[in-house]
Formats: structure tokens, C-alpha cells, sequence
């Protein structure tokens, strides 16, 4: 068979799935400052936090990551092969069960909402686990549709559709911050979360909405037939299994997470929420879109077996440093500087400077696993191109041991052991599963290099990454000090566009490549505008 390689400029594909988690991130940052403006760090805050939390599970499960790593490996061989009609077919099929499973979990969960309730937040009583159950069985039925958004967003990726499938979700992001606005100065607390469950449910509907005439068009037509006498259907099915468990147990290791802090102190809940908020925003940002955008490529290498991993190691070497790039100065920003990042998003209302110095603290233990999270996206999206599910798995159990037996240590035992006030154990359950993070990056990164290959060393390109990144986190808070507090706009603007600038300028006179780049594209687009 005659080989074929696939096309190397997925830059293009990236920049557009950035651009879209980009502009949905910032409408969810608009959201989330919304929030903290009417709940702050109180009681209705945990509770909203928490009972949002359990039905996106659902989604998580079955939702873009599952489904992706299941599906479009499949789907984007057989449109490689030019087998356009059985390729519909399997879309057809993975709709119809997807849809079964999903509507019988909505229901089981609405149900079950109270045990639900106990196990994962057990250290809610009252009226304050009563407000949760409510919350729950309204999310619920939004997280099933947000389930079948993501159907949308696997066929929108495999015909290179990015941009729309990871901005869809500033509907849901809009529809949210109306209702808090609208709302939010006439109500009370409780009565507030309630309306905006309510507006996370029309959000998730008008999200679907905005993907599927897109997808059905690219389908052509949409049958209901499970399909189930398909090898091709039957290998989705296998390999959805194992990426289901392999996500449900880091979505039980973020659940096990939530449950500790249940049993801190008030606002130990709603400060984890608010960390993760701008934690996932780089993995996302940066992680997420080169691996969104290198998963359909991947999938589609045709080839001897010698031939694709040698596709697969130019491209895995290309995407990490891309990756690294981005979110090693992200990291080091959270870590020193994530006063102001949280500041600038959050303080406004009932959200405090004592609460944004709380959420640093969350954050900076977050920081500690952020590029090892980051570069594991992109290993596990190598392991599912090879229809290697079973892998990651097996890794993934290694990582949530480990985060659930040190976040216990952490979180419960080390501030009484230190001395320091039972609320900053909520930092030692993110830096935990930081640590956590970092095992299950090397054990995947081992594992592939033995399969295919090591990838060329970065040893000395992460070593300039980390010195530029320090240097001008050192210069950034020499300037944070001088200024003292202000408005948390306007020191986020004198202490963190001059750390940008000269992390940038710095790796571009350490002749980074893509710091070059990024220079002569902004160059570029300024002298484009001049003409």
C-alpha cells in the first residue's frame, strides 16, 4: 500500500479551535465574575458550585473528550478512505446510542439525586444539601444536551469545521450572564442560583442548537439505527468503553476533590470552583487546541507502521513545544502572580481581596501540575489516533490513587500539622493532584516512546521557557510592589502585559522559534493595518 502522509500545517486547525475556546473562555471568565459579583464566597456559592459539578459529570463522561477519543479516530480513517457512506452510518449509530444512554442516565440521576447528594458531598446538611438536591435535578436534563452537543463537535472535527464547535458554548456563557444580571438585584441568594439552574438548562439547549444544522448538513442525513452489525460501530463501542472509564475516574478524582472540601470550611468549595475556572482556561486554551486539532491528522495517517509513527513523532515533537510555549509562562503566572490573575477576574461584590488571595493560594497549588495536564492531552490524543484506548486508562488509575491518597494528607492533616487555618488545605488538594499530574504525564510519555519512538529531547528549549518565564515573573512583581493596591484592573494592566511582553521578547532573543513566529505574525497584521 502506498503510503500517505497527511498535511503537516495544522497550525491553521489549532488557531481556529484556540480562537473559539478563547472567545468562549473570556465569555466564561465574563460569567464567572458575574457570579462572584452576587455569591461571592458564601454558603449558595458552595452549594451552586457543587450541584453544577455532579451533572457535568454526566457530560464529561460522555461528553467531547469520550466521545473524540472513540469516535473521531474512526470516523476520520473512513472519510481518509474515502468510505463517505459508512462513515455516515457510523455517525448515524453513535448519535442513536448516545442519545439511549444519555436520556436513561438524565432520568436515573434525577431520581437518585439525593444518594447522589451523600456521596459526593457529604459534608452538606440542612438546608444548605436541600438547595443542592434542588440545583441537581435541574441541571441535570441541560447536561444531557450539552452530551449531544458534543456528537456535534466530533463530526464538526473531523471535517476540520473547529472554530463553531468550540464557540458554541458562548451561547450557553451568554444566556447565564443575562439571567445574573437581569436578576441578580432582585432576588435573593437562594432564589437566584435556582433561576440561573433554570438559564443553564435554555443555554445548553440554545449551545446544541447553534452546532447541529451545521452537523446534520455535513452528515447529510440522520438515521436512528443502533448499527450494531458495524465493525466500524462495534470498534467506536470498544473503544468508548475504556475512554469512559479512563475519564470517569479523573472525573472522580475532581469528585473526590469537591467531597474533602465539603468538609473545610465555608467557601473551601467555591474557592476550589473559582481556581479551576482559570486553571483549565490554559489547558484548554493551549493544550486542548493543538490536541483537538492533531487528533483528526493523527487518525487519518496512512502508512506502513514504521512510516506512521515516524508522521506521529514529527508531530507530537512540533505540538509539545507549541504547547509548552504557551503555558509555561501561564504556570509561572499562577504561581507568583496570581494575586492579580484572580483579582482582575473576580473582585468585584461580595468577592473580596482576602477571597482573591484565597483563590491564589488554590491556584498556585494548581500551577504545580499544569504543563505536565497540558502535555497529557496531547500523549492520550497520540494513544486514541492509534486506537490505543486501554493505555491511558491504565495510567489514568495510577494518577486519581495517588491525587485522592495525597489530597487526603494534604488537605486534612498537613494545615493542622503546620499550624495554619483548616481552609488553606483546599491548595494542598490541587497541589496534590499537580503532583499526581506530573506521574501520569511521564508514565504516558515512557509508554508511547517505547511504541513509537522517543521524540526529540526539549530538555534545553524547556530550560529557556522556565529562565524568561522567571525573569520576567521577578520583574512583573517588582512592579506589583511599587504600584501597591489599586483597582485590580489597572494593576492587572501595569503588572501583566509588561510580564507578557518581556516573557516574549526574552524567547525571542533566546531564538525560540515560536516566539520568532509569533513576533512577524503580530508584526505582520500591525503593518497589514497600516496599509
Amino acid at each position: 500500500m502506498s503510503s500517505q502522509k497527511p498535511s503537516t500545517a495544522t497550525g491553521g486547525s489549532a488557531s481556529l479551535v484556540a480562537a473559539g475556546i478563547f472567545l468562549s473562555r473570556i465569555a466564561g471568565l465574563i460569567r464567572e465574575r458575574v457570579f462572584a459579583h452576587y455569591f461571592g464566597n458564601s454558603d449558595v456559592a458552595d452549594v451552586f458550585r457543587a450541584a453544577i459539578r455532579i451533572p457535568n459529570f454526566l457530560q464529561n463522561l460522555f461528553g467531547e473528550g469520550v466521545l473524540s477519543a472513540s469516535f473521531i479516530p474512526v470516523y476520520a480513517r473512513l472519510r481518509a478512505l474515502g468510505k463517505d457512506e459508512e462513515a455516515s452510518d457510523v455517525a448515524d449509530a453513535v448519535a442513536t446510542l448516545l442519545a439511549l444512554i444519555t436520556a436513561v442516565l438524565v432520568l436515573v440521576g434525577v431520581l437518585a439525586t439525593p444518594y447522589i447528594i451523600d456521596a459526593i458531598a457529604p459534608g452538606f446538611h440542612g438546608a444548605k444539601r436541600e438547595l443542592t438536591i434542588r440545583l441537581v435535578r435541574i441541571f441535570f436534563p441541560g447536561a444531557g444536551l450539552l452530551v449531544m452537543s458534543a456528537w456535534c463537535l466530533g463530526i464538526l472535527n473531523s471535517h476540520r469545521k473547529f472554530f463553531l464547535s468550540y464557540a458554541a458554548p458562548i451561547a450557553w456563557n451568554a444566556v447565564m450572564i443575562a439571567t445574573l444580571i437581569g436578576f441578580g438585584r432582585t432576588q435573593a441568594e437562594e432564589s437566584l442560583a435556582v433561576i440561573t439552574a433554570w438559564a443553564s438548562v435554555v443555554g445548553s439547549a440554545l449551545q446544541l442548537g447553534v452546532q447541529l444544522p451545521v452537523a446534520l448538513r455535513l452528515v447529510r442525513s440522520v438515521r436512528v439505527q443502533l448499527g450494531l452489525q458495524l465493525a466500524p460501530v462495534r470498534e467506536v463501542i470498544r473503544n468508548f468503553f475504556p475512554v469512559l472509564v479512563s475519564r470517569g475516574v479523573v472525573q472522580l478524582s475532581a469528585y473526590v476533590d469537591s467531597m474533602i472540601a465539603s468538609f473545610l470550611p465555608t467557601g473551601a468549595v467555591a474557592a476550589l470552583g473559582y481556581a479551576q475556572i482559570l486553571y483549565t482556561l490554559p489547558v484548554s486554551l493551549f493544550g486542548m487546541s493543538v490536541s483537538a486539532a492533531e487528533l483528526p491528522a493523527m487518525s487519518g495517517a496512512i502508512g506502513s507502521e514504521s512510516e506512521i509513527a515516524a508522521q506521529l513523532r514529527t508531530r507530537l515533537g512540533r505540538a509539545l513545544r507549541q504547547i509548552a510555549f504557551l503555558v509555561v509562562p501561564s504556570a509561572v503566572a499562577f504561581l507568583g502572580l496570581g494575586d492579580v490573575v484572580s483579582a482582575v477576574v473576580y473582585q468585584t461584590g461580595r468577592f473580596t481581596h482576602a477571597d482573591a488571595i484565597y483563590v491564589w493560594g488554590v491556584l498556585a497549588g494548581s500551577a504545580i501540575g499544569l504543563l505536565a495536564s497540558s502535555l497529557g492531552r496531547l500523549y492520550s490524543s497520540t494513544y486514541y489516533a492509534l486506537r490505543d484506548t486501554r493505555t491511558p486508562l491504565r495510567f489514568a488509575l495510577v494518577r486519581v490513587t495517588l491525587t485522592t491518597l495525597l489530597g487526603l494528607f494534604c488537605a486534612l492533616r498537613l494545615p493542622q500539622m503546620l499550624g495554619i487555618e483548616r481552609s488553606w488545605g483546599v491548595a494542598g488538594l490541587t497541589a496534590s493532584a499537580g503532583v499526581a499530574g506530573w506521574v501520569e504525564f511521564l508514565l504516558l510519555r515512557w509508554k508511547l516512546h517505547q511504541r513509537i519512538g522517543a521524540v526529540a529531547p526539549a530538555s534545553a528549549f524547556l530550560a529557556k521557557l522556565w529562565f524568561s518565564a522567571l525573569v520576567a515573573a521577578g520583574c512583573a512583581w517588582g512592579i506589583k510592589l511599587v504600584i501597591g493596591h489599586r483597582h485590580p484592573i489597572l494593576v492587572a494592566i501595569a503588572v501583566l502585559i509588561p510580564y507578557g511582553a518581556l516573557y516574549f521578547a526574552m524567547t525571542s532573543g533566546l531564538r525560540i522559534p515560536e516566539a520568532q513566529s509569533m513576533l512577524k505574525r503580530v508584526s505582520r497584521l500591525a503593518l497589514n493595518r497600516r496599509r
